[in-house]
Order: structure tokens, then C-alpha cells, then sequence
């Protein structure tokens, strides 16, 4: 089976994928070489009338509305082209920040269409992979021959504009998603060409089994992720304390950079106090402990290929740390407590009983759909508007049952009939209206009338402000 990476980036109306909804869809497939195959795709997706796309978001990407409606396609038309022609055998989903952000749009869009959320990523040989921590694991462990920007804070940044600019790299339009793509395909071939070795190994080890080979091997580790602080480059030892009391998949691991003498005494409702500030009240060091999520591509690798010109670039002493892992280890105390921290920090994930219209889009998480309603989210996306109107499948599943009448609202508006049509209108009723004061079509306006006042408004800023207060004014249903 051919392998080939397909870079992908999207632009949302919002940042939540519970409630937000894909309006940009741009990517490119290329070789393991980064060599481009066939043409880019660029999509625009039509809005629903029950999103309300976020002003601050609008004002960034430029893509209104009315724009989607007017030159996108539907959901369900972009789903058919996504899993005929993108979600090829062999297929590695890429882009930047991907896993974090894009990658669950993806999964809820899916979910919400009567496609299974997760086979795009898996089945067939297809996988996922992330830039942002290939970016992150480069420039503090392998920094030759790239260009590092910083951001107007002084501090380390690893945006990708900031990037592509300072390596003079073309990126015509920030935030425009086939754009974006093509900065980020840019910035995979710097590393490819400069640092191939680390290039070649994080992309080996984006199975989880092969860095959990790594993580649960007893040792020390480096270890590249967000939450790290920007003084080490993002970048740490770690060590691996236990796997999550609650979150199966999910492994607690130590910043060895960090004493853990101050945590030792404390008892669990202690620490699980500290581990909810993300700085500790008395110093500005972050609580020592994180959570590696192994089906999100963790950017791990053996402690080895950290070089004593590293070690001190990034004031990750080696030896204070293992001295750090022998407190550690003679703690056996300190890990129950902390074990029954995030126990009491993170309940076990509960599946709720009740399924409302308002609540299910966002519910993919509730668990996982079973054979006989599998069967059934097939019949359901394989109909058009003539054969869907008097489709009334049984699912067992809730979250399907409710989704059906907002699937047929969305994709196929006509086939509902009088007392489908209602419903509809009373939970696009509740969604925009419900609270009053505190309703989502309130809270909208206050967004644009508090963006209107900015003096600092450009034309086409202004231009997009008038379009998002008429679209408001045009999904309110006529007999509201």
C-alpha cells in the first residue's frame, strides 16, 4: 500500500468543535518526499442557520456567512468527496497543530453526518502526524540551519507565520487554510532537508506503540509539548509515574527539570489544588506532573540524542535531573497521593442518560456506536432528498435517534415534514433565543457592537462586522 501525506488545515467559525462548524477546507497530498501529488483541494462549507460564527474568528479569516452559503457545498457533499477522494488507503494526515484542533473537527463533522468519527484516521493503513511538535522537537534539539523567530513578547515562538517569514518562505495569506497548507508543507521540507534524521524519526514513531515503547520503558526521556514552558524550548525530561486513574491512555509523567522536594509532604487535595493553577501561586514554575496522550502523536525520544551543547542551551542539567528521579523513586508516598489527585481532579468519564436536541452535537465522546446502528448510519448518508423524507430508521443508539431530525434539517431542509419542521424551529428557537438577555443572539450582538467601536477598523473589517449582524437577523425563525 503507497503511503503519502495528505496536509490539511481548516478554518471554523468558532474554536469549540462541540458547537462550531468548519467553513474553509484546503489540502494538498504529496509523496514522503514532500513533492506535491495531483491538485490542492479548497472548500468552502455552508453554514447551518443554528451556528452563529464568532465575530473574532470572522474579522481573522475574512470568510463570511454568506460567502459559504452563496460558493460552498454542503456538509454531506463535502463528507462524499472527503472519504472518496482524501481518506485514500495509505493516507497520513498532517498539518499544524492538526491534532489538537483540526483533527476534532473533523471527527465531529463526521459524527454528526452518520460517518464513524475515527476509521478516517486509522483504517486502510492511514494514520496522523503533527508539524507543531516536529517544529517544537527542532528547534530545541536539532536548531542548525533553520532561522527561530520570537514573538513580540520576547519570548520563543513557533507561529507559523513568524516562521515562514524569518526563513523567507512564501506564505501569501495567513489564516487563508490552502495558504496555511502551503506554509506548512514549507516548513516540513526545511526540517526534511535540514534535520532529516529527526524529521524521519518522529514520523516512525506517530504509532502509539511505538512511543509507548519509549515512555514505558523505565527511563528517562525527553519530552517536547505545549504545556512545557517556552525557557526550555517546550522541551523537558521526563520520567513516567503511572497511567491516569481515569483516563485510560492517558500517562502521568515528571518534569525531572523541576525538585519535587516542595510536593513530597502534601496530600492529595493539596496537590489536586495546585494542579489546577497552570502557574503555582509562589513560584513561577508550572506544576511538574502532565498527561501524555498516546493516540496524539507525543513528540518523545530516547534521552541520548540530546547533545551536551543542547543540555546547556536548554539548562536541562542531566545529572541534577537523575538526581531528581532518585527523590522520586525513594517517594513511593508522594505517587499514591498524586494518583488520588487527579482522581479527584478528573472523575471517571460519565455517560450521560439524557439526549437533547441542544446537547447532542456535541456528544460524540459517549461512547461508541454499535454494529446494528452502524448498519443503519450507512442507510442514512446514502439517501438523497427524495428517499430521506419518510426515512424513519430505529436506532439504539439516542445521540443517532436525535440526530437524524437535525441531519434532514441541515442537509435536506425540504423533506421535513410539518411536525419535523416545528421541532426544528423550536430548538433553532431555544439555541438562538433561549435565556433571554443571556442568549447566544445577545451575546452575538454585544460581540459585534463592541468590535464596531474599534477605532482601528479597516473597510472590509467594518464590511464583515454588517454582514454577521444580517446574517443574525436572517436565521431568526419568521415566526419569532
Amino acid at each position: 500500500m503507497a503511503q503519502s501525506f495528505y496536509f490539511y488545515d481548516l478554518e471554523t467559525s468558532d474554536l469549540d468543535p462541540k458547537t462550531a462548524r468548519i467553513m474553509q477546507f484546503a489540502g494538498q497530498r504529496t509523496d514522503l518526499n514532500l513533492e506535491p501529488l495531483g491538485e490542492p483541494d479548497d472548500i468552502l462549507i455552508k453554514i447551518t442557520a443554528d451556528v452563529l460564527p464568532s465575530p473574532s474568528a470572522i474579522l481573522i479569516t475574512g470568510i463570511t456567512p454568506q460567502k459559504t452559503l452563496l460558493e460552498g457545498i454542503k456538509e454531506k457533499e463535502f463528507l462524499e468527496y472527503f472519504h472518496k477522494t482524501i481518506a485514500t488507503p495509505g493516507t497520513i494526515f498532517v498539518g499544524f497543530n492538526s491534532i489538537r484542533f483540526d483533527d476534532e473537527f473533523i471527527r465531529f463533522t463526521n459524527y454528526r453526518n452518520f460517518y464513524d468519527a475515527y476509521e478516517w484516521q486509522w483504517f486502510d493503513g492511514r494514520s496522523k502526524w503533527d508539524i507543531l511538535d516536529l517544529v517544537r522537537m527542532c528547534r530545541a534539539l536539532r536548531p542548525e540551519g533553520i532561522k527561530w523567530p520570537v514573538g513580540p513578547d520576547g519570548k520563543s515562538s513557533n507561529r507559523l507565520e513568524l516562521l515562514t517569514s524569518i526563513n523567507k518562505l512564501l506564505h501569501e495569506k495567513a489564516h487563508d487554510a490552502l495558504s496555511d497548507v502551503k506554509a506548512t508543507i514549507a516548513i516540513a521540507k526545511l526540517i526534511h532537508n535540514k534535520q532529516p534524521k529527526l524529521f524521519e524519526f518522529l514520523l516512525s514513531i506517530r504509532d502509539k506503540k511505538e512511543a509507548e515503547k519509549i515512555i514505558r520503558s523505565g527511563a528517562p526521556y525527553i519530552y517536547t509539548s505545549g504545556s512545557l514552558s517556552s525557557k526550555t524550548e517546550k522541551t523537558t525530561i521526563a520520567y513516567t509515574l503511572f497511567e491516569h486513574p481515569n483516563r485510560p491512555g492517558n500517562i502521568v509523567v515528571y518534569d525531572l527539570n523541576v525538585d519535587p522536594t516542595p510536593f513530597l509532604k502534601l496530600k492529595a487535595k493539596d496537590l489536586a489544588e495546585k494542579m489546577t493553577y497552570r502557574v503555582l501561586k509562589d513560584s513561577e514554575e508550572r506544576f511538574p506532573a502532565y498527561q501524555i496522550q498516546l493516540n496524539k502523536c507525543p513528540a518523545v525520544a530516547p534521552i541520548s540524542v540530546m547533545r551536551e551543547a543542547d543540555s546547556n542551551r536548554l539548562s536541562l542539567d542531566i545529572k541534577k535531573c537523575e538526581k531528581h528521579l532518585k527523590i522520586l523513586e525513594k517517594e513511593k508516598g508522594f505517587l499514591i497521593e498524586l494518583s488520588e489527585a487527579y482522581s479527584l481532579n478528573e472523575k471517571p468519564f460519565q455517560i450521560s442518560l439524557e439526549v437533547s436536541y441542544q446537547e447532542v452535537d456535541g456528544m460524540l465522546y459517549q461512547g461508541f456506536v454499535g454494529d446494528h446502528d452502524k448498519h443503519l448510519m450507512k442507510d442514512v448518508r446514502n439517501r438523497d432528498a427524495n428517499t430521506i423524507a419518510d426515512f424513519h430508521p430505529e436506532f439504539n443508539d439516542d445521540r443517532l435517534q436525535k440526530l437524524v431530525l437535525l441531519y434532514k434539517a441541515r442537509q435536506f431542509p425540504k423533506s421535513l415534514s410539518h411536525e419535523e419542521q416545528t421541532t426544528w424551529n423550536e430548538y433553532i428557537s431555544q439555541r438562538l433565543l433561549g435565556g433571554g438577555d443571556m442568549s447566544r443572539i445577545a451575546s452575538y450582538g454585544k460581540q459585534i457592537e463592541a468590535a464596531l467601536k474599534n477605532n482601528g477598523l479597516t473597510q472590509h473589517q467594518q464590511y464583515l462586522l454588517e454582514e454577521l449582524s444580517l446574517y443574525a437577523q436572517s436565521i431568526i425563525p419568521y415566526d419569532l
